[in-house]
């Protein structure tokens, strides 16, 4: 691609994506031998960054009958997959079962599935669990859960993680291996993982009889930030402590997501229309909170100009909006920042988490995504049209 890319358009640096990946299984496969790395597809599900950690060797770490089904679609062999979260269907738990994916149960729902079904040939089922306990206490403010609990697995305050324990062990064709720890947290400290790590050592010591062939600290790493913690500070806190009660013959398994995706993609978009409304200018661009901002979060964006601004005025106040009919479909409020003009581009940097994902088709459809390999460009996907937005659909 030698022509001017139009915007809008999701940029990913392929340089920075393979250097976020080797830095970390680099940084956990020093510290532990057996190492899993699947990669989060609800964090970015485009099927070419999905195919990329394929070709990587990472596993796809799936939490939802969709999901599954686009890893096998896109050449995930079921032993590859790592099948988590609560709407799963009782057809692909059993598929996947079967297949000797990694499969982390997360209700009672499925353990009743598990009563119903009996594998094939005799065999035994390997299942994981996902533990719910309270990371608050041990981390108190640094949690998205807060005081109230999270909602994913067993309890293990109130016995439910105990019960289910001892009503898989009356199935003598099911095998607990693995335990998932995942939790979600504001801060992404080295504390969290420390504490996480301490519940597999406190679960280990207290269920003697359970032998785990993994253990799943799940995701939620900083990735790629200078000012934050980085990948081998991750590992050295997560495998210190597991190494008191675990042989290294025992598999980590890490789900990273934001981590290897979000500081290499950036969203290009440019100015299409100046207004001014009382003492503000404004400035539509064609693209939206839709695209970077789905969730309408009080957020900061890092960004840059892609014009020169150096001879231009300074502007006391430039409002940034998107462009849909909503009023709050603001994104930035420059102050004191030099003058835009009409077809000015501005990158808004680190936008390769929950973006893409959660983008809604409302107004405009997705936009197109490039790839950059250095001084080369390809297309990763084509801007959507009424063509895909028509699809499956009857009148």
């Amino acid at each position: 691609m030698n022509e001017k890319i139009e915007t809008p358009y999701f940029l990913i640096d392929k340089e920075k994506l393979e250097k976020n990946f080797e830095d970390m299984y680099v940084a956990f496969k020093n510290k532990w031998k057996n190492l899993i790395i699947g990669y989060s597809v609800k964090t970015n599900s485009l099927p070419w960054i999905i195919n990329y950690f394929k070709e990587k060797g990472a596993y796809a770490e799936v939490v939802s009958k969709d999901e599954f089904e686009l890893a096998k679609a896109l050449g995930f062999s079921l032993n590859n997959i790592i099948y988590n979260g609560p709407i799963k269907s009782e057809k692909t738990f059993i598929e996947a079962l079967e297949g000797n994916s990694i499969l982390n149960i997360d209700s009672f729902t499925e353990i009743e599935w598990l009563k119903k079904n009996k594998p094939k040939n005799q065999r035994m089922w390997e299942i994981g669990i996902r533990i719910n306990f309270d990371l608050e206490s041990m981390c108190p403010g640094e949690t998205v859960m807060g005081q109230m609990g999270g909602r994913f697995g067993f309890n293990y305050e109130n016995g439910e993680f105990f019960n289910a324990i001892k009503e898989l062990e009356k199935l003598e064709y099911i095998k607990i291996s693995g335990l998932h720890l995942h939790n979600s947290t504001k801060t992404r400290s080295l504390n969290v993982y420390k504490d996480i790590s301490e519940m597999a050592i406190k679960i280990k010591e207290e269920f003697k009889n359970l032998n785990f062939k993994y253990i799943d600290v799940g995701g939620g790493f900083f990735g790629g930030l200078k000012d934050k913690p980085q990948f081998l500070e991750y590992a050295k806190v997560i495998t210190e402590i597991l190494e008191k009660k675990y042989s290294k013959d025992t598999t980590l398994i890490i789900e990273p997501g934001a981590s290897l995706v979000a500081s290499p993609i950036s969203f290009i978009s440019k100015v299409i229309s100046i207004k001014n409304v009382k003492e503000n200018r404004i400035l539509t661009i064609n693209g939206s909170c839709n695209n970077i901002n789905p969730l309408m979060r009080d957020k900061k964006f890092n960004i840059k100009f892609k014009n020169d601004l150096t001879a231009r005025n300074i502007i006391k106040n430039q409002i940034i909006a998107g462009y849909t009919c909503m009023e709050n479909d603001i994104l930035l409020c420059l102050k004191n920042e030099k003058e835009l003009f009409l077809n000015d581009e501005i990158e808004f940097l680190n936008m390769g988490s929950y973006t893409m994902t959660l983008s809604p088709l409302f107004i405009e459809y997705f936009p197109k995504v490039i790839v950059k390999d250095k001084d080369k460009y390809s297309i990763a996907r084509e801007r959507w049209a009424v063509k895909e937005f028509l699809q499956k659909n009857y009148l």
